[in-house]
Parts: C-alpha cells; sequence; structure tokens
C-alpha cells in the first residue's frame, strides 16, 4: 500500500489586533469574522508583530510613562508560551514594533524615552539607535516623542515619527541609516534627516516595498488628521496624499500589497479595510474598545 501523502495547511490571512485597555490581543479574519482573543492581561500594549516562520507574535506594553515599567513580550501564534524578553525598566513607553527577519532583530520606537530600539529576538544586545533627548525635562517636549518606525532594507535606513503635542501640527517623520556612523553615537549621529514636517499628529508607520511607498496614520484633525496618508520614498512629493480620511484618531496600519489592501485601527475601536490608494474603504468592525497595533500575516 503506498504511503499516505500528507497535506500541508494552507495558510489563512490573519489580522492580530491590541485592545489598549482591556489589555488583550484579538486574532480574526481578514473581514472581523472568527475573532478569538488570544493574550488577555497585557499592559496597555500598543505595538505588535509576528514571525510567521518561527510561529511567533510579539509586543510592546506601553505601560504607565510616570512609572517607566514599559516591556516586551513574546507568544506563539495561538498566545501559548507567553514570555517577556525586554522586561520592565529596560524600556520606557514602548509604541509600534517591527521586525527585521534577516538581522535577527526587533526594532521599536520608545515615546517617552525619546529614542528608537532593538534588540535581538531574544531580548539580549539591546541598543539605542536614536536619542532625540534624555532626562525627564526633554520628555515633558512631546516633539520629541518617537511612535512609529518602518525599516527600508534596500537602502538600510529606518523612518520614525515624531509626534509632537496633540494638533500643534509639528509631527515629523524622519530618516537615517540603520546603523549608527562611525564614531558617533545615538544622540550625536548626524545622518539624520526630516522627511516631513509640519504634519498634524504621525503615529504608526507601513512600507510597501515593491512599490517603495511610505505609508502613516495621522491622529491630528482634519483636514491631514485622522486620516492615512503615502509618499514615494525615493520620489519623496512636495506633500504627501491623503488616502484614507474621516479616521477617529488612527493609529495601527498594515499592509498586505500581493493583494492590494490596507487594515487600519483608530481608537475609537473601528477597522478598517481598504485598498492602498484607499478606493473601497469599508469599516468592518466598530466601538471594539480603544484599538492601538494591527498586524497581518498568513497562518
Amino acid at each position: 500500500m503506498p504511503n499516505a501523502v500528507t497535506k500541508s495547511t494552507p495558510a489563512i490571512p490573519r489580522l492580530f489586533v491590541l485592545e489598549l485597555n482591556a489589555g488583550c490581543i484579538h486574532a480574526m479574519k481578514t473581514d472581523g469574522s472568527e475573532r478569538t482573543t488570544i493574550v488577555t492581561g497585557c499592559h496597555l500594549p500598543d505595538g505588535i508583530v509576528v514571525d510567521v516562520e518561527a510561529g511567533h507574535i510579539y509586543w510592546t506594553n506601553m505601560g504607565i510613562p510616570s512609572l517607566d515599567d514599559g516591556s516586551i513580550e513574546r507568544a506563539d501564534i495561538d498566545g501559548k508560551n507567553r514570555k517577556t524578553i525586554v522586561p520592565q525598566g529596560h524600556t520606557h513607553t514602548p509604541k509600534q514594533i517591527i521586525l527585521d527577519k534577516k538581522s535577527g532583530k526587533l526594532y521599536w520606537c520608545d515615546r517617552e524615552g525619546m529614542r528608537l530600539m532593538r534588540c535581538n529576538l531574544d531580548g539580549s544586545r539591546l541598543e539605542t539607535l536614536i536619542e532625540a533627548g534624555r532626562g525627564e525635562a526633554d520628555s515633558k517636549d512631546q516633539t520629541r516623542w518617537c511612535v512609529g518606525l518602518a525599516i527600508d532594507p534596500k537602502f538600510g535606513r529606518i523612518y520614525w515619527t515624531q509626534k509632537g503635542p496633540d494638533n500643534a501640527g509639528l509631527g515629523r517623520i524622519f530618516r537615517a541609516n540603520v546603523e549608527i556612523p562611525a564614531g558617533q553615537t545615538a544622540a550625536t549621529r548626524s545622518d539624520i534627516e526630516i522627511f516631513y514636517d509640519g504634519l498634524p499628529e504621525p503615529i504608526d508607520l507601513e512600507i510597501d516595498h515593491k512599490n517603495r511607498v511610505l505609508y502613516w496614520t495621522d491622529r491630528g484633525d482634519p483636514p491631514r488628521g485622522n486620516t492615512v496618508n503615502r509618499a514615494s520614498i525615493d520620489h519623496k512629493p512636495a506633500e504627501s496624499e491623503i488616502v484614507v480620511t474621516h479616521l477617529m484618531e488612527g493609529i495601527g496600519i498594515a499592509l498586505d500589497v500581493p493583494n492590494d489592501r490596507m487594515f487600519v485601527t483608530d481608537f475609537a475601536g473601528s477597522i478598517y479595510s481598504a485598498r492602498l490608494d484607499g478606493s473601497g474603504e469599508r469599516n468592518f468592525l466598530f466601538a471594539q474598545g480603544n484599538l492601538t497595533g494591527i498586524a497581518y500575516a498568513e497562518v
């Protein structure tokens, strides 16, 4: 009798969404169906990323800013085998987190810590790459707060947002080389440039690597706030293109470039889908609590 052929289970597109105040992580299909809560008891979670190959999710816990008790955790994709990899006291208020699988690194922005950080996947080799300020006095200056980030591996650059005060029009997107120039430090590096300034309140970033386009959410007031924006990173236009409007304090964004779609969360508890140009926008879940980070993966 011939050996039976074992068929692998086809990967299913899934969304992983953080609910801030409830402190939990939800997984669901891309239309919001089959929603399950896979992790509870998070400490004000903000950013999430999925390592499909290793079968892990990583997320940031902002904690309470005055207590400097932020942390980063890892679990299996089903929420089991939860583990703290960056404990409290090592990152202040971690926000969006991304994975660079090639280098085996996690990167994240630290808001009140006013820095951009990275570590190995097990939490070792913790480093600060960008330091926008230091100390309590600087931390009161919200223009120094680092929030969202994305990596352009083609040119070895990293992009990040410093949001500024609420609706102040002082938000900026910066870029620099991933690695600190020789002989310089995270606080003194000279390769930082402003990609855009004068933004209402830019939050999370994503890059469409195929088309070389940067996307970001902005939670400030209209007309340029409460939007999703995009701009070419190689041929930057004078003003970014607004592709989604009428968000209620947009936070998280995830791209599915092969299928020409994006997913966006806002603080009012909505999850939206749209094509990459913003057409076909659909609010498929609403009033789901205060939503922050979102990740797309086929698992």
